[in-house]
């Protein structure tokens, strides 16, 4: 039975991402694993206040799970915490950012997702640098290169470099951005693009690029010198982008009454 009980389980890393109440004292836990993508477990207990998962079932934590296979659902037998990313939970800007994260990654992750571990490591270093971050521009700056690494991993690499109607290359001039073109058209073209368009800077475009390529433990450039401003209007647009191509809708005010915020 032991042996039976083995080749029904399994061990990932994995981070909660979304719950649900499934009885008095059971939740369903949604979340990305480094091995399988999104997987679904039952707590059993967990609001009870001697359940031996409790905080770890909570949102925004990172954990070592044990799960037995199920016919429908998975259950969750064990959980080590490996990242609570505590400092989150003292700060309602990182909580807001994070919880966004999580939810681009709920929108767009998949079961027995092939690129897993790319995600899940995205994932989890955007959520680390959220809650280490010392301001307002250091929660944006990792959120932004969240949101430009999760779009090429998912698919959905933007056009920064030549112009999506005439093909030619812009280099040290203005040039627009159209979230539903999935890229930049020149000021030559700009004219005959009847889409929303968003004026776009080259060296607005060169920090969008700088973003998608420099890790969270980077400080390019354009890092160094990006402001409050700067950082607000490039997230606002790719948050524009990815809301185009979820297949899902995006729901992250009903999340936030879900994270607990620690004093």
């Amino acid at each position: 039975m032991l042996g039976e009980d083995m080749q029904n389980s399994f061990v990932t890393d994995a981070i909660n991402l979304k719950s649900y109440n499934l009885s008095e004292s059971d939740k369903i836990i949604v979340m990305y694993s480094k091995d399988k993508g999104l997987i679904r477990g039952v707590a059993k207990g967990v609001k009870k206040p001697k359940s031996k998962l409790g905080a770890r079932m909570d949102l925004l934590v990172a954990n070592t799970l044990m799960l037995h296979k199920g016919r429908n659902l998975d259950t969750i037998c064990q959980a080590d915490v490996l990242n609570s990313f505590y400092k989150t939970r003292q700060d309602i800007d990182k909580i807001c950012y994070s919880t966004y994260i999580t939810e681009v990654v709920h929108n767009f992750g998949v079961e027995d997702d092939p690129c897993s571990e790319k995600i899940y490591e995205l994932l989890y270093k955007a959520l680390n640098s959220v809650s280490v971050a010392e301001n307002k521009v250091e929660i944006m700056l990792a959120v932004i290169k969240f949101q430009m690494k999760m779009m090429i991993e998912s698919g959905f690499s933007i056009e920064l470099d030549d112009c999506l109607c005439c093909h030619k290359s812009v280099e040290n001039s203005n040039m627009y951005f159209v979230p539903t073109l999935g890229g930049i058209v020149c000021e030559d073209c700009a004219s005959r693009v009847m889409q929303n368009k968003k004026l776009l800077p080259f060296k607005m475009r060169d920090f969008f690029k700088q973003m998608a390529c420099n890790d969270f433990d980077v400080k390019g450039e354009y890092e160094q010198k990006a402001n409050e401003k700067v950082c607000d209007v490039t997230f606002e647009l790719l948050k524009e982008y990815i809301m185009l191509k979820s297949p899902k809708k995006f729901k992250s005010t009903n999340i936030l009454g879900e994270i607990p915020l620690y004093k």
